[in-house]
């Protein structure tokens, strides 16, 4: 049933792309995607590519590909929920980025989107699609939602100093999401 719809839904983004985003497997697993978010114009993220990695799992649609949650370890690290992750580092308040790795390790908490994101959580329903999954996460990008910050100094910044974060945005994606590509 999973990899059925999995597989509606790559059809379907084949036929109907997405202006500012898209998605498809990594390599032939239905249940492991990569998607590209491209900065939305007018906002600090403009002209960024950012790469986010999606899990479906098992029993999906009826379970969301939900975000990494904030969240204490779970006891039996197979039994994780699947993730929506950005692997662009991001300067946002609600994408963890205060992770200090640079290992290209996908265990490390950079990237994760925090779980008010209800579309990946409480509000899911199978009636959702990637598609839709996809740009909400774009909408997301330009607009945080402040009461629940994975990172509270950054959204302290966005609310307190609105051009200084636009600025240090601009920076991360100049650095991250352009020049990074680069290498």
């Amino acid at each position: 049933m999973a990899s059925e719809s999995i597989q509606k839904e790559l059809d379907n983004l084949k036929r109907n792309t997405l202006a500012f985003c898209s998605a498809g497997p990594v390599g032939e697993d239905l249940f492991h995607w990569q998607g590209t978010i491209m900065g939305p114009p007018d906002s600090p993220y403009s002209g960024g590519i950012f790469n986010i990695d999606i899990q479906f799992p098992p029993d999906y649609p009826f379970k969301p590909p939900r975000g990494q949650l904030a969240i204490p370890p779970i006891p039996n690290p197979s039994k994780r929920p699947p993730s929506v992750k950005f692997k662009t580092k991001v300067y946002h308040p609600n994408i963890r980025s205060s992770d200090t790795s640079v290992s290209s390790d996908s265990s490390n908490s950079n990237g994760t989107i925090c779980s008010c994101l209800d579309i990946l959580t409480s509000k899911w329903s199978p009636a959702y699609t990637i598609s839709e999954v996809l740009l909400k996460v774009c909408t997301f990008l330009v607009d945080p939602i402040l009461d629940c910050p994975l990172e509270p100094e950054i959204a302290r910044i966005y609310t307190d100093e609105r051009s200084h974060y636009d600025d240090i945005a601009r920076t991360w994606t100049q650095i991250f999401a352009i020049d990074g590509l680069k290498e």
